[in-house]
């Protein structure tokens, strides 16, 4: 089954439940805002994905923690990531090994369909 991550008003994560519920693939939501995700989960997906390809450095809570003074480095940016997971672009796709991060329909039509 397919894991989303992310917030359920994001209107990335959104869309991304829709293309799912339109095409009828089951999928399991995890909710930033209702459970915290674990560091190793940060450590596992960036064996997959570049940490700058998960941290959203566009979103809110990036801006109201002022972290662009702080002109993190990769090793900041994964730390920061462990501790606020609302930095986390969203979502991110779990799927059999690999891992999807944001929305893009062309994208999705390929991997899933």
């Amino acid at each position: 089954m397919i894991k989303v991550y992310g917030i359920k008003n994001c209107d990335s994560v959104k869309k991304a439940l829709q293309f799912f519920k339109k095409h009828n693939i089951e999928y399991k939501l995890f909710d930033f805002k209702t459970e915290v995700l674990p560091c190793e989960k940060i450590d596992e997906w960036s064996q997959k994905v570049a940490i700058k390809t998960l941290f959203n450095a566009r979103s809110t809570t990036y801006r109201n923690l002022k972290l662009k003074e702080l002109n993190l480095d990769e090793s900041g940016q994964k730390e920061w990531l462990c501790k606020e997971n609302l930095l986390i672009k969203r979502p991110v796709i779990e799927v059999q090994n690999r891992l999807i991060v944001g929305f893009n329909e062309e994208n999705y039509n390929r991997s899933f369909l």
